[in-house]
């Protein structure tokens, strides 16, 4: 990761930080003057976004080192750890504020919302939009896949905010209806702890090459060198901003060794100019008949 991305994912990191920590003083008071299960697991998911939110200060520091010894292509896989400890902390808590909502339903506890409650819920949604507007733009500038999994945790939870400010209007209506938005809120943090876990669990476990980005990159290489090289066999490894690209090509057997290596020379410059990868070309001679 660049200094001036590391620098973005870090400030980013001790807003949300900041901001949360805030939030959830308010959310949880409210939760207790009002005695809505659904404020009170509102504030702790709050206070989850602190602790997450701390992971990718720490993941954005640890992928901005350079490479060394024992980590040659950097520290980028930082950030897809980090992003997977925020996944799991978000799986926790969804699962704890199903049990809670059960228990609360089963008691049939009912809520007396207030305008103090009204007022919390409203600073919630827009604190936490502006924050997952930060995340994404942020995000976007750098890449970083732990600033937009925090984002995405910030639109959750101001989602979950809307969803309880119509829920206090139907409070004197509806006994039950504290323990439902302590569901659904359940229910949106499970959903992004899954989109969360599988997108960063099969970038670490690897996955299969974009066919557009090959695509792109043939034609590009088949330009380069005026001849259809049969460019094949992709692999791609990422780490973090950092990607190393291998592939393989094929030329004329009785081509000279000096020839295929500057032929793939050109190629791995190419495409670290182009795409910005490190490449790998492993060239093999043209078989019989081709």
């Amino acid at each position: 990761m660049k200094a001036s991305d590391q620098k973005y994912v870090i400030i980013v990191g001790w807003v949300s930080i900041l901001v949360n920590a805030v939030l959830f003083v308010i959310k949880y008071w409210a939760g207790i003057v009002s005695g809505s299960m659904a404020l009170i697991a509102d504030a702790w998911d709050t206070l989850t976004d602190c602790f997450s939110s701390f992971i990718v200060v720490i993941g954005g520091k640890l992928a901005g080192k350079p490479a060394d010894k024992e980590h040659p292509f950097g520290h980028g896989r930082a950030e897809h750890i980090a992003a997977i400890v925020i996944g799991m902390l978000l799986a926790i808590l969804a699962f704890n504020f199903m049990v809670s909502a059960y228990e609360k339903f089963v008691s049939r506890e009912t809520v007396n919302f207030g305008i103090f409650a009204i007022i919390v819920t409203v600073i919630s949604i827009v604190s936490k939009e502006l924050l997952a507007q930060y995340g994404f733009w942020a995000s976007r500038k750098t890449g970083s896949s732990s600033l937009k999994a925090d984002a995405w945790n910030h639109r959750g939870d101001s989602l979950a905010s809307f969803v309880i400010l119509a829920g206090i209007f139907l409070g004197k209506h509806l006994w039950w209806i504290d323990s439902a938005l302590t569901v659904i809120i359940a229910l949106m943090i499970a959903r992004a702890s899954y989109e969360i876990l599988s997108k960063e669990i099969k970038a670490l476990l690897g996955e299969e090459v974009d066919p557009e980005l090959v695509d792109r990159i043939t034609s590009e290489v088949n330009t380069l060198v005026q001849r259809n090289v049969y460019i094949h066999h992709f692999h791609l490894h990422k780490y973090g901003s950092h990607q190393e690209l291998s592939c393989h090509i094929k030329l004329p057997a009785k081509m000279s060794l000096d020839e295929a290596h500057t032929i793939c020379t050109q190629i791995e410059e190419m495409i670290k100019q182009r795409f910005e990868m490190n490449a790998t070309i492993h060239p093999e001679p043209i078989e019989a008949g081709k």
